[in-house]
């Protein structure tokens, strides 16, 4: 009885096998497939509540407004800060992480967005190995410096070994000496040369002084002041900005010691109102520019920065004490040259500055000015070290930060890169 059931059992044994086999190999696909989605899955999630994508935008499309419109995005949980402040490039008044501002670690945790496109966060060692052999000078007032140190300790994260020194007459710069990329900063106030003047001098002092003038600054409109005369000889890449130094009344008080503007050597007559004097240097310095600067050299113009003193100018109890950034009925509001409040020469002096660089295919516009004017978070305030708020320069890390992402995207767009 045994014998005849024994060929059964053997026929069915091998189609038990199979179907096991069959069922381990799709149960070992699944899995696998399922191991090889978690990452994307893990890596969605971590880029949705960081500051930084965990993999690198691609650069704005060409046709992108970067800077004249878009928004502020918090992000509670960047990625670590790109700079830290031990960066000793910083002047103790901006470095509000050392002075325990209240915001300082906030100030870094908001993003500029652009309305129709993203700004990326520019990466320091990639910069530096694009852009080898390379000059680059920041010419300006201490806003321009403001930049110049944001770039510098950014920079600095990924490459310490430098040699300082100041090149073309500048006031402080640094060579990265594996790529032998300098930068520099060349201060000047008002970019053209100036000084203390009196009637008692000569130089044009009997026909100032029948007008009644006894003293004041001369102004020459016509020369740039030595600091970075040689500047655009020397760097691949400059970086311009003028204009506190223009609607500065504490130091150049219209009364007691007013601009008079010299040109050929001679004063200019009759004396011209600051905001004319400023139309004049602007073409003359663009002018002296356009006809020294290095061949194929890259010329930027900053626009101006805003302040954000509110209840009186710096000399006159203004504060900013905010944490965070204005909504855009508050900018209007503090801005508009239509208001004339205490901190319109931001547009003032953006008029001027596009009147002068109209046709002038030499220079690309930065305009920082429309993201900058949000940011009443980011100043020092009583944490600058002064006897008043600082309500015109910036923290370090900071908005400058963002500057230089909008300079960084522009040079790529410029260069191609």
């Amino acid at each position: 009885m045994a014998t005849p059931t024994q060929p059964n059992k053997l026929s069915i044994f091998p189609l038990l096998s199979l179907l096991c086999f069959i069922s381990i190999f799709f149960l070992l696909s699944l899995s696998k497939r399922a191991s090889l989605s978690s990452p994307t899955t893990n890596t969605h999630r971590h880029s949705s509540s960081t500051f930084f994508p965990s993999k690198p935008h691609a650069p704005p499309p060409l046709t992108c407004d970067l800077s004249s419109s878009g928004s502020w995005i918090y992000e509670p949980n960047p990625r670590s800060a790109r700079y830290d402040g031990s960066c000793k490039e910083i002047f103790k008044g901006w470095n509000c992480l050392r002075s325990n501002k209240t915001n300082a670690l906030e100030i870094s945790k908001w993003r500029w967005k652009p309305k129709d496109c993203h700004l990326p966060s520019f990466d320091p060692l990639q910069f530096l190995e694009s852009h080898r052999d390379t000059n680059i000078g920041f010419v300006g007032d201490s806003l321009n410096r403001n930049m110049f140190v944001s770039l510098f300790c950014m920079l600095k994260t990924v490459s310490t070994d430098l040699k300082k020194w100041r090149p073309a007459g500048a006031d402080r710069g640094f060579t990265f000496l594996r790529y032998n990329l300098t930068i520099a900063y060349h201060r000047t106030n008002l970019l053209a040369r100036y000084g203390r003047w009196s009637a008692n001098n000569g130089n044009g002092g009997g026909e100032l002084e029948a007008l009644g003038f006894k003293e004041g600054y001369r102004v020459d409109v016509d020369v740039p002041e030595s600091s970075w005369a040689k500047a655009p000889s020397f760097h691949d890449i400059l970086i311009f900005n003028t204009g506190h130094w223009w609607w500065a009344p504490s130091k150049f008080d219209p009364l007691k010691s007013p601009m008079l503007f010299f040109e050929g050597g001679r004063p200019i007559l009759p004396p011209l109102p600051p905001a004319d004097g400023l139309d004049r240097v602007l073409s003359n310095m663009v002018n002296f520019v356009e006809k020294t600067k290095r061949p194929g050299g890259i010329l930027f113009f900053r626009t101006q920065s805003p302040r954000h003193f509110e209840g009186g100018d710096w000399n006159q109890g203004g504060t900013c004490q905010r944490l965070q950034p204005l909504v855009p009925r508050e900018a209007e509001e503090m801005f508009s040259v239509r208001n004339n409040g205490t901190n319109v020469e931001v547009r003032l002096v953006n008029q001027h500055l596009y009147n002068s660089l109209e046709n002038r295919s030499g220079f690309h516009v930065l305009d920082i000015t429309p993201m900058s004017e949000y940011r009443a978070d980011a100043h020092p305030a009583t944490s600058g070290g002064k006897n008043h708020d600082d309500c015109m320069h910036w923290c370090l890390p900071g908005l400058t930060d963002t500057w230089n992402d909008l300079f960084v995207a522009t040079l790529g767009r410029i260069k191609g890169l």
